[in-house]
């Protein structure tokens, strides 16, 4: 890959019958960093990753990827490229080292450097299981064969759109552990997205998406120093009325399945006026540090749950 950086966009949109999903956005990201693409469903997150994997064309604006454009050599970008979809796309009747072979072959692999290649993978990812077919494996297994997969052919620049999605707690860990020791083997950029907001905390940088526009980026630090010293949860007869009632008030407010939430400077000082001032009975109240769910109420007066789910209707903050 050529130059510091391995994606970057200008001006970059995408729209759907007059709708915009992904409205002029401007990323830089740097060769060799692990970027986070954080948001609920519906985002533009996904589309976003589909015209930088050349699978989309922009209906405006350009990018380059591993320092190809990626609408004036759309083939070059695919060679340079790894990419893990949302969806899983490997072949349940073959076996996993078929899998691997097979994609080899289509990416022009020397036959003798795909077997050492394949062998080297199918090790480091667990999944050495001659004559065992992927339809067998489980989900875990099979969303690793896909990281391998894509590292087949050793790209400079991984895509990973929702990477741990389905799984189990226990399988995401796995998954994170070899995508840490893929970072510790050789220099590659990771490029995330996700709504897990545990899996954000593992990026270097962050850039917050609603609605397909950017409303914050940093580090997962710089974000949550910016949110405020505190967050205050209330657990209240009537979350939804509070909610609205305190951001009528002028409070950053929001409400979901773990109550009221509100951001604050002064959590400890908020408290005594808060219970004061409510009539509906107050069952709990907790004080703790911003967490990045906060960093998104703070920007677009939701948080991210609570935007990725037509069941809940947060009130609007500041």
């Amino acid at each position: 890959m050529t130059g510091p950086f391995a994606v970057r966009t200008r001006g970059l949109r995408r729209t759907y019958g007059g709708r915009a999903a992904v409205c002029d956005l401007d990323l830089t990201v740097p060769a060799g960093e692990t970027f986070g693409f954080l948001g609920p469903n519906g985002a533009g997150k996904s589309t976003t990753i589909a015209m930088l994997c050349t699978l989309l064309r922009p209906t405006a604006g350009t990018a380059e990827v591993a320092g190809a454009d990626v609408v004036r050599a759309p083939w070059l970008v695919r060679r340079r490229i790894g990419v893990v979809f949302q969806e899983p796309t490997v072949d349940r009747e073959l076996t996993a080292e078929e899998n691997l072979r097979l994609h080899a072959e289509l990416y022009g692999m020397l036959r003798r450097d795909a077997r050492v290649r394949s062998r080297q993978l199918l090790a480091l990812f667990g999944l050495d299981r001659p004559r065992v077919p992927v339809g067998a494996f489980s989900g875990g297994m099979r969303r690793r064969l896909e990281l391998a997969r894509s590292l087949m052919h050793h790209p400079g620049v991984l895509f990973l759109d929702e990477p741990t999605v389905g799984l189990d707690p226990q399988s995401r860990a796995v998954v994170w552990d070899h995508l840490y020791g893929l970072r510790r083997e050789q220099p590659i950029t990771l490029f995330l997205t996700t709504h897990q907001l545990e899996e954000a905390e593992h990026c270097d940088r962050i850039v917050v998406l609603d609605h397909g526009r950017v409303v914050a980026q940093g580090t997962p630090q710089q974000l949550k120093a910016e949110v405020g010293a505190d967050v205050v949860h209330l657990r209240t007869a009537d979350d939804a009325g509070v909610a609205a009632a305190l951001t009528e008030s002028g409070l950053t407010a929001g409400h979901g399945p773990d109550g009221v939430r509100v951001v604050t400077a002064d959590g400890a000082g908020l408290v005594p006026r808060l219970c004061a001032g409510l009539t509906t009975p107050v069952h709990s109240v907790t004080v703790t540090r911003p967490s990045l769910d906060d960093v998104f109420l703070h920007h677009t007066g939701r948080t991210i749950r609570d935007a990725g789910s037509a069941e809940l209707s947060p009130a609007q903050g500041r």
